[in-house]
């Protein structure tokens, strides 16, 4: 069954955490029988300074600012060897925008570590950073695209989207690409054969409606491309922004969570996000449409930014599957299956 955008706003507003969950999770087992994955991976943050500045963001820094910093290529490589020798199979590479850095010196990058670590993943980059170092190097977003991919990018993270509607991102993240753009970079992206995954962030103050409206824009894109592999949702993480306010309900997350499960129906996995709920949180996930428990994050520094950090291991992640009465297997960036609990 394909939900209206009506019925799905009605499910946000009206319906019943549990029963949705109970729904959720019923076409997750359909999907999935009883298996939960996750993957081993590292975030690496090449660098905290960003020209957009966004509100709701605790880890950019100015230029200027004294904790301000850029890795080394030789840093970055190290952090890459030592995912590799703990078993991880993908890096993210993510950073704010930085004013002087052209493409070529990401091209440098991405040829570094397949030529020292050629099975590593690279799902790097999100939406906002492609758009960014097409503008400094004067080219499309495709023949960016084009030209990382031949460098050895491949993949695309969601992150960057927040919500899609441009009311919302003109409050939060004035100086950010706004929905088309974000959409745009998806577009491309898919139609040279790079798969990426999809993003929401909620708790911004946006509606019900315009939560919706976001899932909608995703649907329709996968619709047309059939390049979304995932579908994450998280929550804003007030603490040290300038944005502020407060963090929303857990119970709000899992239902949204719940919806996103019915509402795409033609995207396959479903995360949910231990990482910004905690362990407890992130097992009731499993219980409300996720599949997939992402990452147990060898580093991650963003979220961590605004005051919110948790600790998680091969063998907590597995106990924690566990213990939602599903049975744990370690995925790739594709989500083949590479070993099992």
């Amino acid at each position: 069954m394909c939900l209206t955008p009506e019925q799905g706003e009605q499910m946000l507003l009206t319906g019943d955490p549990i029963e949705l969950g109970i729904l959720a999770d019923a076409e997750r087992a359909r999907r999935f029988d009883n298996t939960v994955t996750f993957i081993v991976d590292r975030n690496i943050n090449y660098t905290n300074v960003c020209v957009n500045e966004c509100k709701f963001c605790a880890f950019f820094r100015r230029k200027d600012h004294k904790d301000a910093y850029l890795l080394s290529y030789d840093e970055i490589l190290e952090k890459v060897r030592e995912t590799v020798e703990a078993g991880g199979t993908q890096v993210m590479i993510q950073g704010g925008l930085y004013p002087d850095l052209g493409l070529p010196y990401y091209e440098k990058m991405l040829r570094l570590i397949k030529d020292k670590f050629p099975s590593i993943a690279i799902h790097s980059f999100t939406a906002t950073e492609i758009l960014h170092f097409a503008r400094q190097e004067g080219i499309s977003v495709l023949d960016t695209l084009k030209r990382l991919q031949a460098a050895g990018l491949d993949s695309l993270p969601g992150g960057g989207a927040e919500i899609l509607v441009d009311e919302v991102r003109q409050r939060v993240s004035p100086k950010k690409i706004m929905t088309d753009d974000w959409l745009a970079v998806m577009r491309a992206a898919h139609s040279i054969g790079m798969e990426s995954t999809a993003t929401m962030v909620i708790g911004f103050g946006e509606s019900m409606a315009q939560r919706i409206e976001h899932m909608e824009k995703i649907r329709q894109l996968q619709e047309e491309t059939g390049g979304f592999r995932a579908f994450i949702t998280w929550t804003f993480q007030p603490g040290h922004t300038q944005l502020g306010g407060e963090k929303t309900s857990s119970w709000d997350y899992m239902k949204t969570l719940a919806v996103t499960r019915l509402y795409l129906d033609n995207i396959a996995h479903i995360q949910g996000s231990w990482v910004t709920q905690g362990e407890r949180i992130g097992q009731l996930t499993l219980g409300f449409g996720a599949d997939d428990l992402g990452s147990i994050m060898l580093e991650e520094n963003v979220v961590r930014a605004a005051g919110t950090s948790y600790d998680m291991s091969i063998r907590k992640m597995a106990d924690l599957i566990r213990g939602a009465g599903k049975r744990p297997a370690q995925r790739n960036t594709t989500y083949d299956i590479i070993k099992r609990y």
